[in-house]
């Protein structure tokens, strides 16, 4: 499969028609979805359709949009009008989409071609997606290991090369987690940056759409294109958008690097030994790496852990059957009704309920949710802190490569740590992206991971842009 830039550039210049890239997108989908489960539905005589509209405008001499032609699949609780959105989840098994999200409606004004919806973590809950209703997906690297979560489906369709691009949505690293163990891009941009408007809603707070793609001047097309202002989401921000895909640098002469003191402690010795080789070719590149301090990034997973369970608790409220989601109409009376509804809910989405109606009552609220949310202003003031010493910050994206199918059922916890160094970004509101950075002994992909501040996703971009080049 090409790239985004390349299927674009061909379109553009006729010698690729948007059906033949689209073909190429649903047949590899076809042959390899069986055995990986990344996509729970495509859409193929819609998507040729629409691949169609644009070879004819084409040839009309019409100007076409930044991603002309793109194959894309859409994380499946990212709403597209007239089609089902079920989050993997009971709940909505017959939901469909009112509306467009706003993100579906760039991408549709960009002339991209969404092909079908991927797999997910339930709710996106779950650093695995195992626990979709439609079952896990495998990471095409070994079928045996998960993809990551949540947006496992997302990651594994780019990295079997079904699909050039993706989104998902990151709420404590569902994007740059399973980009690290699938071997590919995944990026989130700063909080704010692009709206949440027609996203089911996990954790208002964190959530945000982010872009997997096979490489980073890929993801940064597809970033730039979604960014923006929206008047249906107040919480998105109206700063000017950078063109991503062309502010890289010639070098990275004079970027100053940030390594967290500590954050390589714990990490197995193979992930260790990668992020150290990064940080030396980095520095071959014209980097200069430092020491900085970010003391409380080590309380970030409890403190992501309480406010996030806390949101959804609210948040999830609202799928009783009477509003949204499954309504058992054979009921005795009410409270056998709801008994009934909420019971579709999986048991990853229950436990993070009651974590999050725990953490809410009167007697708790002070002692858990009302410290979560004082600790997280102390990690935002260290991250800032730490920025006005460095551009970025380099950490690892996982503190493992990615686990055996099953492998931590009787032990969550050990799942929950795999966002230890992603769910720091978003309690910071940062901007953060996951590239490869190599393979351990078994061939399984390394991912590094860097920050920036809120609202200069290019300094993260090109770093990552050099680095990838310099493989």
């Amino acid at each position: 499969m090409k790239t985004v830039f390349e299927i674009v550039q061909a379109v553009q210049a006729g010698t690729l028609t948007a059906r033949q890239a689209v073909q190429e997108s649903l047949q590899k989908i076809k042959e390899l979805n069986p055995q990986i489960n990344a996509f729970v539905e495509v859409w193929p005589e819609e998507a040729l359709k629409r691949a169609e509209e644009i070879d004819a405008r084409r040839s009309r001499g019409e100007k076409l949009g930044p991603l002309a032609g793109v194959p894309i699949g859409i994380k499946d609780n990212i709403l597209y009008k007239g089609h089902k959105a079920t989050c993997c989840s009971k709940m909505l098994a017959n939901y469909v989409a009112p509306y467009n999200s706003t993100v579906v409606e760039k991408l549709l004004a960009a002339d991209a071609v969404i092909v079908g919806r991927t797999n997910m973590d339930e709710f996106a809950m779950g650093s695995s997606n195992q626990t979709s209703v439609y079952g896990p997906v495998h990471n095409p690297i070994d079928f045996d290991r998960v993809p990551g979560g949540s947006s496992g489906g997302s990651a594994a369709a780019v990295a079997a090369g079904m699909v050039p691009a993706t989104l998902g949505t990151d709420t404590g690293g569902s994007v740059r987690q399973p980009a690290s163990f699938c071997g590919i891009v995944g990026i989130k941009p700063g909080y704010g940056r692009i709206s949440r408007y027609g996203v089911v809603a996990f954790s208002s707070s964190a959530d945000q759409v982010g872009v997997l793609a096979s490489d980073v001047k890929g993801a940064a097309l597809v970033l730039e294109t979604l960014c923006g202002r929206d008047e249906n989401d107040s919480t998105s921000l109206e700063n000017e958008v950078p063109a991503f895909s062309q502010n890289f640098t010639a070098d990275l002469k004079g970027l100053k690097i940030g390594m967290p003191k500590g954050f390589l402690d714990n990490l197995g010795e193979e992930v260790k030994e990668k992020i150290l080789a990064s940080a030396e070719k980095f520095k071959a590149l014209g980097a200069e790496i430092l020491e900085v301090d970010i003391p409380h990034a080590k309380y970030s997973a409890p403190c992501y852990y309480i406010i996030t369970s806390a949101e959804a608790s609210s948040n999830l409220g609202r799928f009783d059957g009477l509003r949204y989601g499954y309504n058992d109409e054979k009921a005795a009376d009410l409270n056998a009704n709801y008994e009934s509804n909420r019971s579709q809910f999986g048991e990853e989405v229950k436990k993070r309920i009651i974590i999050g109606a725990t953490a809410l009552k009167s007697e708790n609220f002070e002692e858990c949710y009302l410290q979560a949310v004082k600790v997280r202003e102390l990690i935002k003031k260290d991250f800032e802190k730490a920025f006005e010493q460095v551009d970025v910050i380099l950490t690892p994206t996982s503190p493992t490569t990615a686990f055996h199918l099953g492998a931590h059922k009787d032990n969550p916890l050990a799942v929950y740590l795999a966002d230890l160094y992603t769910c720091q970004g978003n309690m910071g509101g940062l901007a953060g992206i996951s590239i490869p950075c190599g393979e351990d002994k078994l061939g399984l992909p390394v991912g590094l991971q860097l920050y920036g501040p809120i609202l200069e996703e290019e300094k993260i971009l090109n770093a990552a842009y050099h680095f990838e080049k310099g493989l």
